[in-house]
């Protein structure tokens, strides 16, 4: 069962593989969606009424943040911390700056609501960044690629994961949005910058803080609790850290 939603002006999907001893995945599915819906609501920028967006304009009333902006905010402090400040949560006038955080650790709890359901078997995939379980079927792993940033067709390397998150992070589809927190510069030393991660949060911000800096980034992300990274630099050269096992690209879903 595959369900698809676009959710944060992303397409984002569901495919579930479990057998029919856990009943229908579609209301494990709407959850998970839900959970995605009530974070845009919540953080997205584009939204005058969101708890962000009313921070960053100063107009909140006297109630605390709620618990999810403190956990937000937390996790982005702690990458900001261990990155040396190439990883950010505010721009340079002060606002608010959650977008590295937010998407990850949505699907994150949307991955979450699908393991509360009882499903064991499904790949949630938040535009491109990826939450798998289990099998897609016959006992073998998930298959996950990664785009070529040369082609938007290609695929760079093909991951083989069975439980886990990968993420990746570059400028070759949204353009130049990553900067290096410590001085506000464009990023170009890599072309690609790829996390392997137990969950998507961890997987999703060390991608953009590996990103930000560069190779010297990937020994930080392992300590992090990455379980591997894989970086293509601006000369082609192709470098992987920790645990990663290949696929043939062929294979990728």
């Amino acid at each position: 069962m595959r369900f698809l939603e676009t959710v944060m002006g992303i397409p984002m999907s569901i495919d579930v593989r479990d057998g029919d001893d856990v009943g229908d995945g579609a209301p494990a599915a709407e959850r998970a969606f839900a959970a995605l819906r009530d974070a845009d609501r919540r953080f997205s920028t584009y939204r005058p009424d969101s708890e962000v967006s009313l921070a960053n304009a100063a107009v909140r009333d006297a109630a605390e943040p709620s618990g999810d902006f403190r956990e937000v905010v937390a996790i982005g402090e702690g990458v900001a911390r261990a990155s040396g400040g190439a990883f950010r949560i505010r721009h340079p006038d002060g606002t608010w700056d959650l977008d590295g955080v937010v998407k990850g650790w949505a699907a994150a709890r949307a991955a979450r609501e699908l393991d509360a359901a009882g499903l064991h078997d499904y790949c949630l995939n938040a535009g491109g960044d990826v939450v798998v379980s289990g099998s897609p079927g016959d006992g073998r792993p998930w298959t996950v690629g990664i785009r070529s940033p040369h082609s938007p067709g290609g695929m760079l390397a093909a991951l083989s994961v069975r439980s886990g998150a990968v993420a990746t992070s570059g400028a070759y589809e949204r353009g130049d949005h990553i900067v290096d927190g410590r001085d506000g510069s464009i990023p170009r030393t890599l072309l690609s910058a790829t996390v392997v991660a137990d969950d998507l949060t961890t997987a999703d911000v060390w991608a953009t803080a590996v990103f930000a800096l560069g190779s010297a980034g990937i020994p930080l992300a392992l300590q992090a609790g990455a379980r591997g990274v894989l970086v293509l630099d601006a000369a082609g050269r192709l470098t992987g850290a920790g645990e990663l096992t290949f696929a043939p690209p062929a294979s990728a879903a």
